[in-house]
């Protein structure tokens, strides 16, 4: 397994892994066939990354399996902080490539003047929950009927992970 950061020339497959996780996955903000977006215009986005945004991927055999996305805020008083998006898929769940793709982020986001990491997850995503909580990030509130997710409404946790 290779955790390594992204380059533009990976835009069409990750577009390919993010259409892949979300259709096998229903704790994902966008439902499967939901998200229109092409290599091309990912491939912009990913040259368009400030200092202190990124996307880590995770490689196996030549083919990405996992992600990270990183987005740093834009104004001067919340530069210091990142929301987070990750992704695997279906088949390497459960594999320890989450824990991998967080270690690796820790160096990143501490080379990268980095103090504060942010995600929300899915209340009912128990899986989710314990990989962060075990990555150190802690539950620091809810938003009540967050989602509307196969037909019920979902709760949403903040999380967050401060780094010294």
């Amino acid at each position: 397994m290779k955790i390594r950061e992204i380059t533009p020339s990976d835009s069409e497959n990750l577009v390919q892994l993010i259409e892949e996780v979300e259709k096998t996955s229903d704790f994902m903000l966008f439902e499967a066939g939901e998200r229109k977006i092409s290599g091309e215009q990912f491939r912009k986005k990913i040259e368009s990354f400030q200092d202190a945004s990124t996307i880590l991927v995770a490689e196996r055999q030549e083919k990405l399996v996992g992600y990270l996305i990183v987005v740093a805020g834009d104004a001067n008083r919340a530069k210091h902080s990142a929301y987070l998006v990750i992704g695997i898929t279906a088949e390497h769940r459960g594999q320890g490539i989450g824990s991998q793709l967080f270690k690796q982020l820790n160096a990143w986001a501490k080379n990268h003047q980095l103090h504060r990491l942010e995600l929300t997850v899915m209340e009912s995503n128990s899986a989710g929950i314990a990989l962060y909580q075990k990555n150190g990030f802690v539950i620091e509130g809810i938003k009540k009927d967050s989602l509307f997710v196969n037909g019920k409404y979902e709760n949403e946790y903040y999380m967050a992970k401060l780094i010294g």
